[in-house]
């Protein structure tokens, strides 16, 4: 007699799938707010609007919705997933962030082609955590078993962000003029682009491995490359919540500051950045020399040590500073450039 075939013979095992969400239930749940009006589990998340119409004159929903790319592959290789929670939150929290938004709700998509408990709980620590930080609720999302799409063990993931602003605080760049300076928080490294690239030079193009320590580096190249995408949520909000006057932000993100700063520039407009103004950390030197890079290459593909950019009057630097530092926090603002007459360009100076 044939031996009955399921679900789990294909490799896709439902039951593990559901004990490993069952057991992480209450951790998502305690990011939950009064807003969130049902448990973990139901087909779709049901969110109360009723205390954003009382908080906002005329609330706008902002959404975005954005992944970490093969920063995924490092963490298989480390066998470390805690970190890439915090880097989803970083990534999908500071796209709506740069229209002034604060975050509400994230649902998430963690797709693999078999589950592994364990670094599921890893990630999803790592996703709570970052949530709880930034004071956003996870809804939930899908957890996907695909085997014949990812390799063993890869694990892709998404998150899809909801935040809040009044109308008319929303921040367009529409009133950036030339003279305004060009503002920058750091990044910690690469934060979660250019992962491809950095993969193909570091071990492809050389024997590296995660293990190995290279001059210049701190930790182990592993870790260099796990280090999380900051979250400028509240350093921002702190700004925009003393009427400072900024009038756009950029996220740099995938195509670095040649491709993210021109979305928030009017077409009269263009930015000059004067290099070494702000930290640039030993990851990108690593890089550019492996690779032979050319410079224009190095800034389209990587952040370069660039989070995220605002621009305003020039005297926004020393007020935002004490601002920040009033509030104990460990971001600091660095004067990066000008916007300069022009279309829409980004040229790097000395």
């Amino acid at each position: 007699m044939l031996k009955p075939i399921g679900y789990a013979d294909a490799g896709v095992d439902i039951d593990k799938s559901n004990s490993t969400l069952k057991e992480l239930g209450p951790l998502i749940e305690s990011t939950y707010t009064k807003a969130v009006l049902n448990p973990l589990g139901g087909f779709a998340a049901l969110y109360d609007l009723k205390t954003l119409v009382q908080d906002y004159e005329d609330p706008v929903l902002v959404q975005s919705v954005d992944g970490i790319g093969t920063k995924t592959i490092i963490a298989r290789l480390m066998q470390q997933y805690d970190s890439l929670g915090y880097d989803l939150v970083a990534a999908t929290a500071n796209d709506i962030l740069v229209y002034g938004a604060k975050p509400l709700s994230l649902l998430d998509y963690i797709a693999c082609d078999a589950l592994n408990p364990e670094a599921l709980k890893e990630l999803i620590q790592g996703l709570t955590t970052a949530c709880k930080q930034a004071n956003i609720s996870l809804l939930g999302g899908e957890t996907a078993q695909m085997p014949g799409v990812y390799q063993p063990g890869e694990y892709d993931l998404v998150g899809m962000i909801t935040g809040v602003v009044d109308k008319k605080k929303i921040i367009r760049g529409e009133n950036i003029n030339p003279g305004d300076g060009v503002f920058a928080f750091a990044s910690s490294g690469l934060h979660t682009n250019g992962y491809s690239l950095a993969r193909h030079l570091l071990f492809n193009k050389h024997p590296f491995t995660v293990n190995t320590y290279l001059a210049d580096l701190a930790k182990p190249l592993g870790e260099v490359l796990l280090e999380p995408h900051l979250n400028y949520t509240q350093p921002v909000l702190e700004l925009l919540n003393h009427a400072l006057p900024i009038k756009g932000m950029a996220h740099i993100t995938g195509g670095g500051v040649i491709d993210n700063l021109p979305r928030i520039l009017p077409p009269h407009c263009s930015v000059e950045l004067r290099k070494n103004s702000w930290p640039v950390p030993p990851i990108f030197s690593l890089l550019q020399d492996l690779g032979h890079i050319e410079e224009r290459e190095l800034y389209h593909t990587f952040n370069m040590g660039i989070g995220y950019v605002l621009i305003a009057d020039n005297q926004l630097l020393k007020k935002a500073n004490e601002l920040l530092t009033k509030s104990d926090s460990t971001y600091k603002l660095y004067l990066i450039g000008n916007v300069v007459a022009g279309n829409k360009g980004v040229h790097l100076c000395a």
